[in-house]
Order: structure tokens, then C-alpha cells, then sequence
């Protein structure tokens, strides 16, 4: 009846249909729909439901949340492409850990999809309808794979199986899915998942690599046991939380636009390990959380992002060229290698000392009582690259990781090491800012001290990426 209604509408009542029904996250059938349903209030096509058919008591968990309580995600939508592996199970998930923050998911089933999974599952779990077909004659009544292709913020392909990834590379464009991928001027994000030889295959490593010079960011997959018995390697689906980590910078840059793009952007992040024997080493406490949460914002942005981590558990940046390291001086060398860049971020707790002579073998306890370690200070890789006499980033930024004297201890910083900006917090144990999710900065400059609300480490990233955005000459803003 739906399809019919919209056929025999003219062609203004069909736009401001199209338009309503964006505003609602639904397709137009689904939206002719809900008209149909409250025709006996006597509805316009152009106007919301009237407030008295909203239930006047809802489930605490259907409330909406005040305006200033909902994540910054809120509102955003993605479409989800969910390919036929067994992982797919694991898209269910991926959908309600994306609902939770408030995005509208639309999902799309492979043919192969639906061997594992139904279409209304995925409908239920999101609240939307579960595509599944390019000749459906509802959907496909004004164009349904186009307007699925552009109604959307992010593209995520969960799982993104061999077959599926081959299409995407060779331009295919023969169901629902690919015609999709082929359409869409998003970003899109793929969590590989197959079994380890397909991942290793050489047609699959082609694949790969064309994806990503196509701009289409991968996040893992990850190594362990898989659905065969006695098979493991590396295959598995990233889990549907690393996912959401993934999708979130590239879905916060929405309406703020790619404003690095065609910078170049480095990023320190992590702890280093300075060895003292095979077994032992002189660390700190960082967790890397923050660095890490710079290098997705600026991938998001738009930039070039390689980030230079120290030891940390978490999982690399989607959309970033991740380089590991252990020690300062490993940490030194990389960023040199890293050069040239128009921004140098480093967030990185560089073990201030290092022992003189690391010990060949384990050290073991003696009668004569505690081993003389001696100290030498590691190389300052902050005021290296900012003292540069050529080649130097155009923006140099710090970190001042304090226990007291928060400012002050900052502005000497700053000025000792040669920097642009300083990144000041308090590292105090009572703060909870090293390996916590949230911190408290202070912007200091040249021109002064702004400082910044309590937010999440993601919010601090995000804001840290607007201000580099206007700092450089010709940002692009697109």
C-alpha cells in the first residue's frame, strides 16, 4: 500500500515525503507507513505526528536522555553491512553497542548473510528495516540502493569476509551490498574475518592493499582460535567495542568536516620500556588512552596519521599507520624517520632515564645486597624536533603530565623545550588521569592559559584536532 501511495503522490508531496522521512531516520515506505497509521488524526504529509499520540509514560529505558546527557554521538547513523561469515552473529551486537550511544543503524544482509543470521533479527535489534535485496520493487521504487548509499554518516562492514572484500576492490556491483559500497561517498570501515590462510592469501593481501589506497579503513582482525576445530591465527572479527572505538572519531567528525586533510600528522603515545636486565625495565604508568584518541580524531579529520606508540594493550587506530616501539631512543629514531609532517603531537611518557648498562642476563639476588644500577638521561624527543633547524613540523605540541604546580611547571615547559602549545594535566594519583578515560587540560601557549572542562579522552582529542584545524594556514574546512 506504501508503494502505491508514493507512486500516485506528485512530486513536491514526494520531496517533502523524502525530506520528513530523512529527518526520521526511516525509509519512505516506512514513513508513508507511519502516516497511514495516524491518518485518523488527521495527519499532514508535512507535519510531525502530533504530541498526544506519544505515550504519555515510557519505559525508563526508552526515555530520552536530556539533550546535555547524550553522547556526543547521538543522532549520527550508520549503515551497517553485515557479510556471510560466522562472525556475523557478532553484528547483532554491533548494532546494539551502536544503538546504546544513540546512532541509528540501518542494516544490509548478504545473501550469504542470511545463511547465518535473519533479516528480522537485524530489523529488531536496530528498529529499522533489515535490507537484503537490489530488485526489491518497494525499496527500489526511487532508487532505494542510492538514497541507502547517502542517508548514512559511516559505511561499516562487519564482517568483511574474502568474497566480500574482493568485490569491493574490483568495483562489483552485481547485489544489495556492493551496489552500495560502490554508491556511497562515505568513509567505510571494514572488520576483516575469515579463516588465517584466506587472510594470508595473496589475492586477499591485494585486496587489502587496494582498499586502503582507496581510503577505506580497517580495523583488525585479530588473532585466536577459529569456528574450525584446531584452526587459529590470525582472522577473527575485531569485537563488535573495538569496532564502536573505531567508528566513533570518524562518525564525531561528521559535520565538522575533513578539516586536516592533506596534513601530514605524528603522534607519540604510550609509556616506554627501558630494559635493565631480559626480564626487567624502568616504565610509568601511562596507558596510552590519550595519544591513541589523537591519532583516530586526526585520522577522522582527514589526515595522514602516524602514530608511534610505546608498550600499550590497546588496539591500533583504525585509518593510521601504527609504528611500535620500545624505548626512547627506538622512539627518537622513528619519528626522525617519520618526517617530514606539518604536525608532531606528543603525547608519549618518555621514560625520562634509562640504565647505562643494560645486563645481558637475568640479574639474580646475591649476599652483597641490591645491584648498583647506574642512570643516563634519554634523549628529550620533544625538544629535538622542536629546536630543529630545518625540516622542523610547522606545529609542535607537548604534554606536561604534573603532580603540582600544574601551570606553572607548563609555561616553564614550554619554554625550555622550544614547543608551540603545551598540553598540561595532573597525573596526581587521586586525578585518575593516567590509564583513566577522562582528563582535565590546559591549553598553554605563547598568548596564554585556556583551560579546558573535565571530558573524555575521545572529547579532548576531538577538540585538540579543531584547534590544530584553525591553527594551520590554508585549513580546508571541506
Amino acid at each position: 500500500m506504501a508503494s502505491i501511495t508514493i507512486r500516485q503522490l506528485d512530486e513536491k508531496a514526494k520531496r517533502r515525503l523524502r525530506l520528513r522521512a530523512a529527518r526520521h531516520g526511516r525509509s519512505m515506505e516506512d514513513e508513508a507507513r507511519t502516516i497511514l497509521r495516524n491518518a485518523s488524526a488527521g495527519e499532514d504529509i508535512g507535519t510531525d505526528p502530533p504530541a498526544r499520540h506519544v505515550p504519555t509514560r515510557m519505559p525508563d529505558q526508552q526515555r530520552p536522555r536530556p539533550q546535555d546527557d547524550r553522547p556526543a554521538d547521538a543522532g549520527k547513523r550508520v549503515l551497517l553491512i553485515i557479510g556471510g561469515g560466522i562472525a556475523a552473529y557478532k553484528s547483532l551486537d554491533l548494532v546494539r553497542r551502536l544503538k546504546e550511544r544513540g546512532i541509528t543503524v540501518r542494516c544490509i544482509l548478504t545473501r550469504a548473510a542470511q545463511e547465518f543470521i535473519t533479516a528480522l533479527s537485524a530489523g529488531a535489534l536496530s528498529g529499522e528495516h533489515a535490507h537484503t535485496d537490489l530488485f526489491d520493487p518497494a525499496v527500489e521504487l526511487d532508487i532505494g540502493h542510492i538514497r541507502l548509499a547517502r542517508e548514512t554518516d559511516l559505511v561499516v562492514v562487519a564482517p568483511a569476509t574474502a568474497d566480500l572484500m574482493a568485490k569491493m576492490a574490483g568495483g562489483s556491483a552485481d547485489d544489495l551490498a556492493s551496489a552500495v559500497l560502490l554508491a556511497t561517498d562515505h568513509t567505510v570501515l571494514i572488520a576483516p574475518a575469515m579463516n588465517p590462510s584466506m587472510w594470508a592469501h595473496p589475492a586477499t593481501r591485494r585486496n587489502l592493499a587496494t582498499l586502503v589506497d582507496d581510503g577505506v579503513v580497517v580495523v583488525g582482525p585479530n588473532a585466536g582460535e577459529m569456528a574450525e576445530a584446531e584452526e587459529a591465527g590470525i582472522g577473527r572479527m575485531a569485537e563488535p567495542l573495538e569496532i564502536v572505538a573505531a567508528a566513533l572519531p570518524f562518525l564525531a567528525s561528521v559535520g565538522h568536516g575533513n578539516t586536516l586533510t592533506g596534513r601530514r600528522v605524528i603522534v607519540t603515545s604510550g609509556p616506554t620500556h627501558e630494559p635493565i636486565d631480559p626480564v626487567r625495565y624502568i616504565a610509568n604508568r601511562s596507558s596510552g588512552k590519550q595519544g591513541h584518541a589523537i591519532a583516530a580524531a586526526a585520522a577522522a579529520s582527514g589526515a595522514e596519521v602516524i602514530l608511534i606508540s610505546g608498550p600499550v594493550i590497546l588496539p591500533d587506530p583504525a585509518g593510521v599507520k601504527t609504528i611500535k616501539v620500545e624505548t626512547a631512543q627506538d622512539m627518537l629514531a622513528a619519528v626522525t624517520r617519520a618526517l617530514p609532517a606539518d604536525v608532531a603531537i606528543f603525547a608519549a611518557a618518555v621514560a625520562d632515564w634509562r640504565i647505562d648498562k643494560p645486563k645481558a642476563n637475568k640479574i639474580k639476588k646475591t649476599p652483597r645486597g641490591s645491584p648498583k644500577l647506574g642512570l643516563v638521561e634519554n634523549p628529550d624527543v620533544l625538544a629535538m624536533i622542536a629546536h630543529m633547524a630545518s625540516g622542523r613540523p610547522r606545529l609542535v605540541i607537548g604534554f606536561a603530565a604534573e603532580t603540582e604546580r600544574i601551570i606553572e611547571h607548563a609555561k616553564a615547559k614550554l619554554a625550555r623545550k622550544g614547543c608551540d602549545w603545551i598540553l598540561a594535566n595532573d597525573v596526581s594519583v587521586s586525578s585518575g588521569v593516567m590509564g583513566g578515560d577522562r582528563n582535565t587540560i590546559h591549553l598553554v601557549t605563547a598568548e596564554g592559559v585556556e583551560s579546558w572542562p573535565p571530558q573524555s579522552k575521545e572529547e579532548v582529542a576531538r577538540a585538540l584536532v579543531e584547534r590544530i584545524a584553525d591553527a594551520l594556514p590554508g585549513a580546508t574546512g571541506e
